[in-house]
């Protein structure tokens, strides 16, 4: 009885964590210096950055889901369509 009781507290306990981390990564794409975060931004978000189409954003989203989270802004390059053009236009506007 007491192990089920541990059991079910313990149960609690992670989904009340896990619930609540979901929605801090989801609130956290566009952060309150305005600020697009690429490493959990969708593709709506992603195309508020200049020059940075449907196509580009699902590039992006891609990216991140086959290679993993960008450790740096500047690892945006490696998206084919992604050059110094399109980074200077939005360094201030990019954070990871």
């Amino acid at each position: 009885m007491f192990n089920l009781k541990r059991s079910v507290v313990l149960l609690v306990i992670v989904g009340f964590i896990l619930g609540f981390s979901g929605s801090v990564l989801a609130a956290d794409a566009t952060k309150d210096d305005g600020k697009i975060n690429i490493n959990t931004a969708t593709a709506e978000e992603l195309t508020q950055l200049i020059g940075v189409g449907e196509k580009t954003a699902a590039k992006i989203i891609q990216y991140r889901e086959e290679v993993g989270l960008f450790k740096s802004v500047a690892d945006l390059e490696q998206i084919k369509g992604i050059g110094p053009k399109i980074m200077a236009d939005n360094l201030d506007k990019m954070t990871i």
